[in-house]
Formats: C-alpha cells, structure tokens, sequence
C-alpha cells in the first residue's frame, strides 16, 4: 500500500501519478501518518447493549431508502440510551434518542449530522420547509448506516433530511432561461405551501408543540429510522416492457390502502383536539388505523403510537389529556401498545424476534412497572408470538463432525437428567430461550424455512453434469456444477473473483437445456435479472399457473442482501423440482430489512454447503481479503492500484476527494471520472456525501438545479424502495416528471416523488454500493465518522474497486481497530433454528 503525502502539496498528496511525492509505505495496522489527526476511537458495544438497543432505540440520524442496518453503532451511551427508552418520566423526552457521531446513512444509511431524534422533532428542529430529497432520511432501519456526524439506525428511508439551511440558494442571474425562472417560481410556492402550516403550529406549545413538529419531521424526511420499514410498502407487479423503447414509469404503482375517508379524518381531527394534539395528524392517524380510527384513539389513546414519528412521551401526553389520571405508566393499553411498538422497532433494526428479557428490559426503561406481567398481557391477546428455541450448536446433516458428536453427547446427557425430573419439569442444564415476535415475520421466517426444506426435498434425483463439470473454467466452477447437480439446494460463498462460479454453473445449466434465471441485488449484465424485478414480474421469467416461477434453476448472487419476507417471497416462488443456489460473500453488509438470511442458512448447515477457493486478484483484492479476517495489512502496490491520501479535517478530505475524481485518477490510470465512485460513511456532516456530492458536481457539473436541484448530466442514485440504489444520469424534466437514463434505458420518476427518491449519485454510501463495483473507488473516512467503521463496512467499501483504491484516509488509528474488533451487530432470528428443526424431524422419518 503506498501513500501520497501532501509534502509536494495538494495535487501530489492526491495524484496517484504525481512524480514528486515519492510513494511511502504505510503499514495500516501501526499509527495512521503524522499528518492525520488522531480521533478518539470509538469503543464497541457489549453484547447486552446491543440486544438492548435494537428494541426501540429510535436513532438520532435517519437513513435513507435501501440501505441496511449499520453493522457498528457508537459507543453505548448508557443503557436507557442503548435501549431507545425514554426517561420514565411520561413528560420528558429524548432518553430514548441515541447520541451517535458516526454516519449520516444513504439509500439505508442514517443522519447527516442533524439530529433527527425524537427529541429534535418534538423541539420543532426536525422539520423543514423544504422536503427532503432522494430518501436522505436521518434515521434507519436494519440497513441503514450512521451518519458521518451522528450514529444512525438500522435501514433506510426514502424521504430524507431537509436540506443544510446554509446551503446556498439557487442563482437568480438575469441570464437565466425562461424555463429556470418558472421552475423556481414553482418551488417556491410549494414552499410557501409547507411553510403554511408549520408558521401555524408555531403557535402551539406543550405536547401539541411536540406531536407537530414529529409530524412536520416526518414530512420532511427528518424522521426517526424505525418509521421507515412502517411506511414502505411492496410495488405492485409491473407489465414487462414493450418493445418499443419508450419512457415508462420508474417503478409501479405501490398497492396502497384506499385513502380514508373524509368523515374518518373529521372523526379523528374531533379526537386529537381533545387531546390537544394538532389537527395535521389527523389524515396519517386515520391512515394508520382505518375508518374507526377516531374510536380506537377514544378507546386507547397510545394508539397515536401507530403515526411514524409520534414517540411514547407524546403519546403519553396525549392520553393524559384525554383520561386524566387514570393514563398511568402501567396502564394495560399502554403496555400491549409498546410491546408491539417495541417489536416494530426491533424489527426496523434486522430482528425478527426478540429475546424476552431483553424486551422486559426495554418495557422498564419506558416506565413499565411490571414489564413480564405487560408481555404475558400481550401474548394471552395474541397480539404478539412467543417461541421457545432450544440452545446448542446445529447438527444438520451437513454440520461438522465435531458439531454433530458434541450435538449427540448433549441429546444423551440431556435424555438422562429428563428421566430424573418430575413430569412437566425440564431437565437442569437444558437451555432454551423465549423469543417474542410479531406475527408478519414470524410467518416470513416460518414459510422461508418450509420453503427452502420443500426445495431441498422435492428434488428429483441426481444428474449426470460430469461432461459440464470438466469444462468448467475453474475447480472451484467444477465442485459448484457437480454439487447443484446432485442436490436441489446448494449454498455458495465465496469473495468478488468468486461470483464467476455461478455464472459458469448459470452457462453449463443452459448448455444442458435447462431454463435458468441469474438473480442479483443490483443490475448487472444482459443475462441477469434483480431480485426486486423477478418478484415484481417486470424481470426474468413468467410464473407458472400456479404462480411459480417458469424455470429449473434459480442462482441467486449477493444473497446477504436478502431480507426474510423477499427471500420467503422468492422461495415460495420456486417449482417443486427446480434447483436452487444461494450465493454471496457473508463478509460484506448484510441487508436492509429484517433477517439475516444468508447467515442463518450456513449457521443451520442443513444444506450442502460449497467456500470457493478462488481468491480475489491484485493489491485490492490482497487487502480486502484480509480485511475480511480482521487484518488490515501493508499490501505491495506496485502500480500504486491502493492510495493512502492522509487529511487533517473533513474540508480538506472533501477537497482531495474531488481532485481524485476530477484529476488524478483519470490522468494516472486513464480511468473516466464518470467511472471513479466515491464511498463514505454517511450522508451528512462536513464530508458525507451532500457536501462531496455538491463539491462534485460544482466541479464536474456545474448548473443552477434547474429540475427540482438536478440538471442534465447530473449522476443521480434512484431509490424507489428500501435496499435498492440504481445508478443513473438525468437527462431532462417536464410535466410527467424527472428523465432519467438508466443502462440504456429511460425511465420517468414522477415529480411528485423526485424529492424522495432521487439524489445525487458522485457520492454514496458504503450500503448504496454493495452488489456493484466501479474501476476506480474514493474511499473517504473523515475524523468524525470514526464510530461509523465496522469490518463489513470497510470490507464492503473496499471490496467496490476494481482496479484502483484511495483511501482520503483522517480516522488514524480507528480503522485498523475497526477492522480487528468491530464486529458486525448481531440480529436475533429465527431461521437457524427452524432449519435445524426440519432437518431433524426429516432425519428421524427417515
């Protein structure tokens, strides 16, 4: 690994070809350079924090849509901080936010920097007079990845953060064109429109003060993470695309609920008045709840829960108003409200469950007096699942050796303590633990776990790929085509150079006439479909009469990137006596909603399971994979293919990060900077990728934002729902709405959702650029998203160069301590279990 010093001055410190800045070899894991400023390296979580935070912890920065949990949070802050509770105290608020500077996170990625806690929205500060744009939420759900300035949540959001208010408005020179001057007189009476009831609300205090500036968050894009996941809703399936190459929409029409009711957002406007609540919450409320919304709010105030941004303490101010005293903290409505509320939390952050006691702890931090007697409420009225899980190592048939001998001396030891205890009393030393869970991901969970053993077992024999195998362009290419060729469920890992083993065993299938679909998360070449189109119907093949997939084998690449209900989805969709193949690399980000798939899959080791053996080329590749076993080491770039460019501060990383993109890397390597991808923690801060995208474009693009912020030319990121980031480049605007060329391809993106779902795209983050990768990746990690690197993250960051890595390097000693000790955070799941239960209740049938 070489580094560019800023001895020859700032064009040297960045020109990986500059002749002046003599290389100097820096080995990663000792002290970062002497010109990096030191940052306080950020300390990781216990394992109790963890699991408490993912209850409902509402992060402080939002993330925006399509992005996954953030693998490494900031240090715990104490533990009501950890768990997202809020002070006991019904009244004050902010407990629950969690202070985090880390990463403002992308399409799935958290913050900028501008707290979007709920504290902030109930002080009025998340709100804004202008609609946040392309999803740049300051909160995230499992995907999301912190903020450069603040830590955020798991997931992302497809509205985002308002706009920095010091960012400079749009030119008003005389020589502008006619078409500029309308759009702008356009904008701003849409602002004048937001800016209408929010000047309103001003005049309100106390807890409607609180309740309206949540709302006005929310429509801002300044939103906690967890409300995210509440509010994305699946696209409906589209009709293929005609031949003619028309502009079609960007993505289909979503299967929403019918709006309510006129007379049911009065019903609730009556309500809210009661309760001192400000009327603009009336249309989501009615939403959220349905026609008898008014009545369910009569009945159990806490149901204001259900309105993404209203927090506990609101709605806690808002029952107190309509009950009196009798809205106690243990109030057995509020409780079974929380329980769910809690649970939808967790979920937002990748769990599908949650272990009792955890959820009992966060149950107290809100104020609960007897939190277990609150969930045995809520189990008893099947609002939530309880499970009971045993304990142990997996023994599949495809476990270890040594797991399936230790498994048996268990089941034996077990067997014989049973026989020594009364009946109805489990034996001393059998662990289980108790997992509560809402009933939508239980059943994904369940029905994923069926699915996948139907596959398994409803295969119909092996094949003879023998003659396939021999031609297969690598050993590696070969064990794959002999294992799916002898089993209907093969599992297959392995890093970058890997992903062309299933793409020779996708080849040698269709060479033996059977139908194959290639599945990835993000668009790739002409023989391969994306998860989210195959689902849809808009891509790959029809779907049978009984609504299976018309095909014999499935790959499906970048399987980390799989949450429960897409994967359940997909699996349900497969024929009975097809093929199917999960491939990924388990080191890079996991995905954005709930569930953590891929990794369950090969925990359980029911399922053969295939690790390539081919390793991934060159400097980058030498460095990545040792990342991905916790070493960051000194690498041999002979052709300076890895750069270390040191910073002192975000102004200066974003300054070098441009002259990169712009300069050194397309003079060094002959690389166009259309073709250099620049990759940061989070979106906000001094260096997230607002202010590099606006740097970049100043200098690669220059224009006044003539559509809605974009001009022609634009490289913009489109993320029509949670988890997917699709590259594009604008190329006009009119009525219908934002043009927008997307490989080869044009596509609308109707005005209405242009501010949500489309952004500048120089720079994104780490979770917006997994399942693609570019010739040349910038790589910038600014002193304050310190907190924000994990191993994934700098394993998936990394891993997107093809050729050429910089790395504008100010974290100092925080990233190889990143890349040893940070580990990933873990999600409580189901699937391992499930698995391992079919594969027993199998063996033993037989």
């Amino acid at each position: 690994m070489s580094t560019d010093r800023q001895a020859a001055g700032p064009a040297a410190a960045e020109d990986p070809a500059a002749p002046q800045a003599a290389p100097t070899p820096v080995p990663t894991p000792t002290p970062a350079p002497a010109e990096a400023t030191p940052e306080a390296a950020t300390t990781e979580p216990t394992q109790a924090d963890a699991e408490a935070e993912a209850v409902g912890a509402e992060p402080t920065n939002a993330a925006e849509p399509g992005e996954e949990p953030a693998p490494a949070e900031a240090a715990d802050t104490g533990e009501a901080e950890a768990v997202g509770a809020e002070p006991q105290s019904a009244d004050a608020e902010g407990g629950g936010a969690e202070s985090r500077q880390a990463e403002d996170t992308g399409p799935g990625e958290s913050g900028d920097g501008e707290p979007a806690s709920a504290s902030a929205a109930a002080s009025g500060e998340a709100g804004g007079d202008v609609a946040p744009r392309s999803g740049e939420d300051e909160d995230g759900g499992p995907g999301a990845e912190p903020p450069v300035s603040g830590r955020g949540g798991v997931g992302e959001s497809p509205a985002g953060p308002a706009p920095d208010p010091e960012k400079p408005a749009l030119s008003e020179a005389a020589a502008e064109l006619a078409a500029q001057k309308i759009e702008r007189e356009r904008i701003a009476r849409r602002k004048a429109e937001r800016d209408g009831p929010v000047e309103a609300g001003a005049k309100l205090s106390g807890k409607a003060a609180d309740l309206l500036a949540a709302v006005r968050a929310v429509e801002s894009g300044a939103k906690p993470a967890a409300v995210y996941f509440d509010e994305a809703t699946p696209a409906a399936p589209r009709k293929a695309p005609q031949a003619t190459p028309v502009p079609r929409p960007a993505t289909p029409a979503p299967t929403t609920a019918a709006a309510p009711s006129a007379d049911a957002v009065d019903g609730v406007r009556a309500v809210l008045a009661r309760g001192g609540a400000p009327d603009t919450l009336a249309a989501p409320a009615a939403a959220a709840l349905g026609e008898d919304a008014a009545e369910q709010l009569d009945e159990n105030p806490w149901r204001l829960l259900a309105v993404p941004a209203v927090r506990p303490t609101q709605a806690d101010g808002f029952a107190r108003a309509l009950l009196g005293p009798e809205a106690g903290p243990g109030d057995e409505r509020r409780t079974a409200v929380l329980v769910g509320w809690l649970l939808t939390q967790a979920g937002l952050k990748g769990h599908t469950a949650l272990e009792a006691p955890v959820l009992e702890k966060a149950l107290v931090q809100y104020g609960v007096p007897d939190p277990a007697a609150a969930l045995e409420q809520a189990i008893a009225e099947g609002s939530v699942l309880v499970f009971h899980e045993p304990l142990g190592p997996p023994a599949g048939k495809h476990a270890t050796p040594d797991a399936r001998d230790a498994q048996n001396t268990d089941d034996d030891a077990q067997d014989a303590r049973a026989e020594e205890q009364p009946p109805g009393v489990p034996p001393e030393g059998v662990g289980e633990r108790v997992l509560v869970g809402l009933e939508g991901s239980a059943m994904a969970e369940e029905s994923l776990a069926d699915g996948l053993a139907r596959v398994a077992n409803t295969f119909e024999g092996p094949a003879d790929w023998e003659q396939a195998a021999g031609a297969a362009p690598s050993p590696s290419a070969a064990e794959l085509i002999r294992a799916v060729a002898g089993h209907g469920l093969v599992t297959h890992t392995g890093g970058e150079a890997s992903r062309a083993e299933p793409l020779a065993l996708a080849a040698a299938a269709r060479e033996l006439g059977l139908r194959v679909c290639l599945a990835v998360h993000a668009p790739g070449g002409p023989d391969s479909v994306t998860v989210a189109g195959l689902l849809s119907g808009s891509e790959g093949p029809g779907r049978d009469a009984d609504g299976r997939f018309a095909l014999d084998l499935l790959v499906v690449l970048d399987a980390p990137q799989l949450d429960v209900e897409a994967a359940a989805a997909l699996v349900e969709s497969v024929p009975d006596g097809a093929r199917l193949v999960l491939s990924g690399d388990p080191g890079v980000l996991g995905s954005a909603g709930a569930g953590r798939v891929f990794a369950d899959v090969l925990a359980a080791r029911t399922f053969p399971q295939l690790v390539s053996r081919t390793p991934d080329p060159g400097p980058v590749g030498e460095l990545v994979s040792g990342i991905g076993i916790g070493e960051l080491n000194q690498v041999d770039a002979p052709g300076k293919e890895v750069v270390i460019v040191p910073v002192h501060d975000a102004g200066e990383a974003v300054h070098r990060a441009v002259q990169l993109v712009a300069e050194s890397v397309p003079r060094a390597f002959g690389i166009p900077a259309d073709s250099v991808q620049v990759i940061t923690p989070g979106h906000g801060g001094s260096a997230g990728t607002r202010a590099l995208n606006t740097a970049l474009k100043e200098r690669l693009n220059p224009g006044p934002g003539r559509f809605g912020g974009f001009d022609p030319g634009d490289r913009v990121v489109h993320v029509p729902s949670a988890g997917r980031a699709l590259p594009a480049r604008v190329v006009s605007a009119d009525a219908q709405g934002l043009h927008l060329e997307r490989a080869g391809a044009r596509i609308v993106v109707p005005k209405e959702l242009v501010e949500a779902q489309v952004r500048h795209g120089w720079a994104v983050t780490a979770h917006q650029a997994v399942g693609t990768r570019w010739p040349a990746v910038v790589v910038v990690l600014p002193g304050d998203a310190a907190q924000a690197l994990s191993r994934d993250w700098v394993y998936t960051a990394f891993g997107r160069a093809e050729r050429h890595l910089s790395v504008v390097h100010g974290v100092d000693q925080a990233l190889p301590r990143a890349v040893a000790e940070v580990l990933p955070k873990p999600r409580t799941t189901r699937l391992t279990g499930l698995l391992t239960a079919l594969a027993a209740a199998g063996e033993q049938a037989e």
